[in-house]
């Protein structure tokens, strides 16, 4: 939801910097490659301590790269799928290391073990939930669908961190058991519609196997 909505609109407004970027001959991939070390260095800097808002800002600000770097490959007309395999795999690094830091404070410092584990959880579905749409388009299928994808754990859990940080009882909390059902239930949709559509390819006494 968010990818389609919000995406246009940053778009624009990055624009500018992705030309300037290209101006001066930095690439796309060292765009993600900054932007992927600067949210992991400001999550594990900052959210192990429990400064919930400042390392919010950070990773935020870091974040927005990750619709630079596209404005740019779209600029070049970039025709290798290498940035995007490049751009998906430090996204899962840079997910583990905000869901990380939020379990190693939850974990020790913070001293609320459920959410230790409400973290944990979010950490595992988030990467099965991208698998199983890249598995899905190797097979074949568009399994894109669901109510919690990437933007919608990254805007929840930063925006409810951020506030947190500043004092705002109870919504961190609601905010990630909210992102881990709905991270369940999105993957729930794609695996029955993958079933669907790969049970319907396949005639009567034949196998997938």
């Amino acid at each position: 939801m968010l990818n389609r909505y919000a995406r246009a609109f940053f778009t624009a407004v990055f624009t500018p910097i992705a030309r300037f970027f290209l101006s001066v001959g930095i690439s796309p991939d060292a765009v993600t490659l900054v932007g992927t070390l600067g949210v992991i260095t400001g999550a594990l800097c900052f959210y192990p301590r429990g400064s919930f808002f400042v390392g919010t800002l950070v990773i935020t600000a870091f974040v927005f790269s990750d619709l630079v770097d596209g404005t740019m490959a779209r600029m070049v007309q970039r025709k290798d799928k290498f940035g995007a395999f490049w751009d998906s795999t430090l996204d899962r690094l840079a997910d583990a290391a905000i869901f990380g830091g939020l379990a190693w404070w939850f974990g020790r410092g913070g001293n609320q073990p459920v959410l230790f584990g409400v973290c944990l959880a979010i950490m595992g579905l988030g990467a099965v939930v991208s698998y199983a749409r890249a598995r899905a388009e190797g097979l074949g299928v568009d399994a894109n669908v669901g109510y919690v994808e990437r933007s919608e754990r990254l805007v929840g859990s930063l925006v409810a961190t951020g506030l947190a940080g500043l004092g705002v009882p109870y919504i961190q909390a609601v905010a990630l058991w909210a992102i881990a059902i709905g991270s369940l239930v999105t993957l729930v949709q794609r695996v029955l519609l993958v079933r669907k559509e790969l049970l319907v390819k396949v005639p009567k006494g034949e196998t997938t196997e």
